[in-house]
């Protein structure tokens, strides 16, 4: 049964698309645009930014799929952008000679339609067709199309879906799993498909066959085929909540198989192999381990597991990827990575050695692999100063470099260090600062910029920020990064430490980076400013209402602000695992306690804000940007909202409006903590 929600005297807001509610946004737009976009620098830092992401020089990331490499392309000329394929000996070159497979501009112009690139399902092992989909202006629902990748052209008569949040995947050349919009209680409470359905070529998708079924309370139930030369399985499964699922194989006579395995782990069927990451301690083995079971030996009873990965308090699992005979292991000491290789031996047990060495405070990543042919991979190296290094090479015969992305901005003088800060409850809390050294007795507080997520186990590793270097570092600032709990950094745990009512943690391991640099001399709090974006968002809301005297400024992306109604709003059902269910009355108390929306108050001075959002996100409402807006203004506080039209969760849907988003946020910035230069006295 729904709680009665407290009266808010915006929630016309919420209305997406209504009128009332749009001129509103017009206006605000209007007050941001004559405060930022009229400022004597944005147009120059905008056009920067722009020259970034539409640089020719960047290095084209590709996926292998048979002989081709695929890539998709955005650059000026090309603004929504080019689905592309080229082969592995032409990639080799420094200009390689690219196929167009579709053109999204000419596609969008053809249909009058603001297409944005959603992906695309290639079929496995044939790689001839494609499910592609495409989203209405960056929304998170699609329509999916089939495509030919021998002629290309979509398929006339082929597999279509309309506009919703669909998944769908290949079972055969004729025959697709597909979970979508079939009307009444086919979609659970959060808008994902409920239903798990087989889908024959040349049959209305209202009769498609149905294969699995969840709950409306559930998140989603989804289904795939592992068309694996040899090791072809069915698998469905359903998400009880964001962090908790069942999977279960789907045998040929339509009966279903529990893969029993804790409902918080991750799990999944490789050849062989049952490799499981667990997020909670099982079998006498630790929460953040990855084994490795043998599959058919596991559903007849047994559970002897071979550990592949095991943490300890500085050490947590980043990722792995797998070859033709061997497994990539991606692991971060604090939040450094490190990578190595295990390989199987006929006698059991893996073998293990580093695959690539990597500099301190840098990040690396498998960019692809090609795990039915052969033990290539490309790996991508990079660190906070020091652009992408792209490599290609094959287990066991050496590696090369491929690519290498240029410098986007200069870096002499600057720095990269970690510190650690001391929590309110004495949790050690690594973070990252990027600027100029420091070293120097008489070195000076400077502009600094914090930014933070701490949730749904998203780890904030080293990167090159290219936009970052040019709009903040080139022009004297630092950035900092912190890890706070609530993110994946240190495994589970460390995303367990916030979860629900202990998600005050997260903000106060923020409050205590932000004291940290204070500290140091780093900066000052009317010269630090705060930005995230999403879940980040509602830490930027928490640091607004919680600790506004250490912030000069701050910037909450897409934020997610009122914590009494985000159930209710879009895909926000999905999120009660992470925060808590306003409909429940013991969480309740905790989250208005969370909710920066209902902490605002009128004798409380604030920093100054600006809220960005768009009308097109799907999944985080807009309306949690514009009440916290009217309701700043209403209580005579500085605020800017910036609402794009379009571009979906991610805020914007082309380079043109990443780079106009960008010159905003950082031109807020630099106006509320550059000191004001004073004139010299007489």
């Amino acid at each position: 049964m729904r709680c009665v929600i407290e009266d808010d005297p915006y929630v016309w807001l919420e209305d997406v698309e209504g009128e009332p509610a749009l001129a509103w946004v017009a206006e605000r737009n209007a007050e941001t645009a004559a405060a930022l976009a009229a400022d004597a620098g944005f147009t120059a830092l905008k056009e920067e930014l722009r020259e970034v992401l539409d640089a020719s020089d960047r290095i084209p990331y590709t996926v292998r799929r048979g002989a081709f490499l695929y890539n998709f392309w955005r650059d000026a000329e090309h603004v929504r952008g080019l689905w592309r394929r080229t082969t592995p000996e032409q990639y080799r070159k420094d200009a390689p000679e690219w196929e167009v497979v579709l053109d999204i501009d000419a596609l969008a112009a053809a249909e009058g339609e603001k297409w944005v690139w959603a992906g695309a399902r290639v079929r496995h092992p044939d790689h001839d067709r494609a499910l592609v989909c495409l989203s209405r202006d960056g929304g998170d629902a699609v329509v999916v199309r089939e495509f030919d990748l021998a002629t290309r052209a979509f398929v006339e008569g082929g597999f279509q879906v309309g506009e919703a949040k669909t998944r769908i995947g290949w079972i055969d050349a004729d025959t697709v799993f597909i979970g979508t919009d079939f009307g009444r209680g086919s979609l659970t409470d959060s808008g994902y498909p409920r239903t798990v359905r087989r889908w024959r070529r040349g049959t209305p998708p209202e009769e498609a066959t149905l294969v699995f079924e969840g709950r409306a309370q559930d998140v989603a139930a989804g289904g795939w085929h592992d068309s694996t030369p040899g090791f072809e399985r069915d698998f469905v499964f359903r998400s009880l909540d964001f962090h908790h699922s069942e999977m279960h194989l789907l045998t040929p006579d339509a009966s279903l198989v529990r893969i029993d395995v804790p409902d918080d782990a991750d799990a999944y069927a490789h050849r062989e192999h049952l490799i499981v990451s667990l997020k909670s301690a099982w079998l006498g083995h630790p929460a953040g381990c990855l084994l490795a079971f043998g599959f058919d030996a596991f559903l007849a009873g047994d559970r002897t597991a071979e550990v592949l990965f095991a943490p300890d308090e500085r050490t947590a699992l980043a990722g792995h990827s797998w070859t033709r005979h061997h497994l990539i292991l991606e692991t971060m000491r604090d939040v450094s990575t490190r990578i190595e290789v295990l390989t199987p031996t006929p006698g059991g047990g893996w073998a293990r050695k580093p695959l690539a060495d990597v500099p301190a405070l840098s990040a690396v990543s498998v960019v692809d692999t090609d795990p039915d042919v052969s033990d290539e991979y490309f790996l991508d190296v990079s660190g906070f100063l020091q652009p992408s290094t792209l490599y290609r090479g094959e287990i066991g015969a050496g590696s090369e470099i491929l690519k290498q992305a240029p410098a986007r901005f200069d870096t002499e003088g600057l720095t990269a260090e970690q510190f650690f800060a001391a929590s309110e409850d004495g949790t050690r809390v690594p973070y990252f600062v990027i600027g100029p050294d420091r070293s120097a007795p008489d070195s000076a507080p400077g502009p600094a910029l914090l930014y933070g997520y701490g949730g749904f186990e998203v780890s904030l590793t080293p990167f090159y920020g290219a936009l970052t270097g040019r709009a903040w570092l080139a022009r004297g600032g630092t950035y900092v990064i912190a890890n706070i709990r609530g993110g994946g950094e240190y495994g589970p745990d460390w995303h367990r430490a916030a979860l629900g009512a202990a998600r005050s943690r997260a903000f106060e391991d923020f409050a205590a980076v932000a004291a940290d640099l204070v500290a140091r001399g780093i900066t000052t709090p009317a010269m630090l400013g705060a930005a995230g974006g999403s879940n980040g968002g509602l830490l930027m809301g928490a640091m607004l209402t919680r600790c506004p005297h250490l912030f000069g400024a701050i910037v909450a992306q897409v934020p997610l602000l009122d914590m009494l109604r985000f159930h209710e709003l879009l895909a926000g059902a999905s999120w009660t695992a992470e925060y808590g269910n306003p409909d429940n009355e013991a969480d309740r108390p905790h989250l208005r306690a969370l909710s920066p929306y209902h902490q605002l108050t009128a004798d409380q001075v604030y920093p100054p804000v600006l809220l960005t959002t768009s009308t097109r996100d799907d999944r985080v409402h807009p309306g949690h940007a514009r009440k916290a807006a009217a309701r700043l203004r209403e209580l005579g506080h500085r605020v800017l909202l910036h609402e794009n039209t379009g571009g979906g969760h991610a805020g914007a849907g082309d380079n043109e409006q990443a780079a106009h988003n960008n010159a905003l946020m950082h031109t807020f910035l630099w106006q509320h903590l550059t000191p004001p230069v004073r004139p010299a006295s007489g």
